[in-house]
């Protein structure tokens, strides 16, 4: 008999992914992929990567001009409040380091500068609509209850360069033969 079980190896720590239970049937996090920007004992948070939006920058912040970037709805959580990673570095002041070099915030007037005169790429920032949260002990509850999978980040590359629709296959693959199986499973198993 082949054991699908969604059942995780590793420990939950700024810098991993999460990534969600295919068959869990949670309206917000089906089948998303979330990045850890901190886990601690008092609670952790991150950004769903693979929840991406279409909309111009510029809807969301007139002090923007009209620019193309990835901007996805990063969690339930404060969805009225913009927040941005990026591999810049010490390069934009303020920025706090959160492994893979990535980075979150900084100084915005400095990236309102950047993005004006264009000194950024594409795949050099990520914009996120709110952001996902859990207290204290509750992301550890839900990995015991097989919601989440915890999988490592090889590079920036993989947050930065990948499309919504590859993003939570992207990452199951990884993981091996069982996980790569559960890709192609329908997310109501009674679509067949």
């Amino acid at each position: 008999m082949l054991d699908i079980a969604f059942k995780n190896q590793l420990a939950p720590q700024k810098g991993r992914i999460l990534i969600a239970d295919p068959f869990a049937g949670d309206a917000y996090f089906e089948r998303s992929v979330v990045y850890l920007c901190e886990h601690s004992k008092s609670g952790s948070f991150g950004f769903v990567l693979n929840n991406l939006i279409e909309i111009d920058l510029q809807e969301l912040n007139e002090l923007f001009p009209s620019i193309q970037v990835k901007l996805s709805t990063g969690g339930p959580v404060e969805l009225e409040s913009m927040f941005f990673i990026h591999t810049l570095g010490e390069t934009l002041h303020e920025s706090i380091a959160i492994g893979n070099n990535l980075w979150i915030g900084g100084d915005f007037n400095q990236l309102y500068s950047f993005v004006k005169k264009e000194h950024l790429e594409n795949h050099q920032i990520r914009f996120f609509l709110g952001y996902s949260g859990w207290s204290a002990g509750q992301l550890t509850r839900e990995i015991e209850e097989n919601a989440w999978v915890v999988a490592e980040v090889d590079s920036s590359d993989e947050i930065m360069h990948i499309g919504e629709e590859d993003q939570w296959k992207y990452f199951m693959r990884k993981l091996g033969d069982k996980y790569k199986m559960m890709t192609d499973f329908p997310i109501n198993p009674t679509d067949n």
